[in-house]
């Protein structure tokens, strides 16, 4: 089972207005008002609770780094890294992907310009989209991959999840691109051990990953 965060309700009605969400939808910012929802509490990103996906960190060495959201055939991979304060990275990133994967095309999503089309892996094709957000220090990649690529269904309850997933960045500090750290929901508290596990990377299908159980 999931431990996930409790509501914290706030006492007045004050309160209640100050932390009114200013934006329509995240991904949030944990430092911002957001919705008052339960969460699953990763450290560096807070993700919504659906029954309906399988939720698993990814890991390189004894960091975790990414999460992968598994439903049915498809996947949502995530990954939070850091970003100046100046500027964001998603313009970057875009070029780096593209070098790497140039049957991608540029295309306006939920979040803006994304790239989407078909990627060869150990030579067969499988349909992906790249979604990229900047937030405040904060840059989030999104990865679509499987029949939820083009399946409106399937990427609308994907869109959806990440539209409500909360980043916490933290005041420390940390190199460009640097992975914002992530933790097992129950490793604060009990200090468990974690598997050493090939890392998150978003031009592989299926990468091995540590469940969260």
């Amino acid at each position: 089972m999931f431990r996930r965060r409790r509501r914290e309700q706030p006492d007045t009605v004050a309160e209640q207005e100050q932390a009114a969400p200013t934006r329509e939808s995240g991904p949030w910012d944990a430092d911002e008002p957001h919705p008052d929802s339960e969460r699953i509490d990763l450290g560096g990103l807070r993700l919504p609770h659906n029954p309906d996906f399988e939720v698993r960190l990814a890991s390189v060495g004894d960091q975790h780094v990414g999460v992968v959201v598994i439903s049915g055939e498809s996947t949502l991979q995530l990954q939070a890294l850091a970003a100046p304060r100046s500027s964001g990275l998603w313009d970057e990133v875009k070029t780096k992907i593209r070098a790497q994967a140039k049957d991608l095309e540029e295309r306006e999503g939920p979040f803006g310009t994304e790239l989407a089309g078909e990627l060869k892996v150990d030579g067969a094709s499988r349909p992906a989209r790249y979604l990229g957000i900047d937030g405040p220090r904060w840059f989030l990649l999104a990865v679509i991959s499987g029949p939820g690529a083009y399946d409106e269904a399937v990427a609308g309850a994907f869109v959806e999840f990440v539209k409500d997933v909360v980043v916490v960045r933290g005041d420390e500090p940390m190199a460009r691109e640097e992975p914002i750290p992530l933790r097992r929901p129950n490793e604060q508290a009990s200090g468990d051990q974690t598997d050493d596990r090939p890392g998150l990377n978003p031009f592989k299908r299926g990468p091995e990953i540590s469940e969260i159980r």
